[in-house]
């Protein structure tokens, strides 16, 4: 089984629980306003890799991440290649692997059965909690987002909500208390995270001749994460 992926890191830290494997699958149905990665979007780019290709590289980095960590596929979105994500979780199963699927939700529940029963954690960044958000800023939808967090709660999959928080778009009081009424709906979430909007991404933009929509936009300070951190109702130890 061959899938399409645009990187692999070796040492990747804010992925899930660990030192982490990330694998990022190539191709994304959204085209959010603030992508870190848009060298990701096209479905035919990037690079055919084989499960065994990518296991055989994984497992020599082993010592390091077997014990805490494990391998996040991410992408992109890696739902638009279910097949592959399916094989690739499978085998690292086998193999004694923690499998995080980093995901937007936005391909819904389309062969997501598959994948999430070979998934020990599940990230989903929701981007907005309304209709309006996800089409102004993602050229998508919630329906289908919520959808697959349904799924995953009703398969009792371990699930992290994370949202990235951009000045004058989505870091309002009223958002966040939104999203932290959203979160609880589902039985599984275990954590609720609030992202910084940072834009070290610009200089993808630059390179492949693409215009970063937000890009006279401020980052967001960590300050006005932990006032919304609040507003959610998330708790800090």
């Amino acid at each position: 089984m061959k899938g399409r992926i645009c990187g692999f890191q070796s040492m990747g830290a804010v992925d899930g629980p660990g030192l982490r494997c990330v694998v990022f699958a190539q191709g994304c149905p959204l085209r959010c306003a603030y992508c870190h990665n848009p060298e990701s979007w096209a479905a035919d780019g990037g690079y055919a890799v084989s499960v065994d290709e990518l296991a055989a590289k994984i497992e020599r980095l082993r010592p390091y991440i077997i014990k805490n960590g494990g391998v996040t596929l991410s992408g992109g979105e890696p739902l638009m290649q279910p097949d592959f994500a399916a094989a690739l979780f499978r085998e690292l199963k086998a193999r004694g692997c923690h499998t995080a699927l980093d995901t937007s939700g936005a391909c819904g529940t389309r062969g997501a059965a598959e994948v999430l029963c070979c998934t020990d954690l599940v990230i989903c960044d929701i981007k907005f909690t309304t209709e309006e958000g996800y089409a102004r800023y993602c050229g998508g939808s919630l329906a289908p987002v919520m959808e697959f967090l349904a799924l995953t709660a009703e398969m009792k999959k371990p699930l992290w909500l994370r949202q990235v928080i951009v000045p004058g778009i989505n870091d309002g009081a009223a958002e966040a208390a939104r999203l932290g009424e959203l979160a609880r709906r589902f039985a599984n979430l275990e954590r609720l995270e609030l992202l910084p909007f940072r834009k070290i991404c610009a200089a993808k933009y630059e390179k492949l001749g693409i215009a970063f929509p937000l890009k006279d936009y401020p980052e967001c300070p960590a300050e006005r994460i932990t006032e919304l951190q609040r507003a959610a109702g998330i708790r800090r130890p």
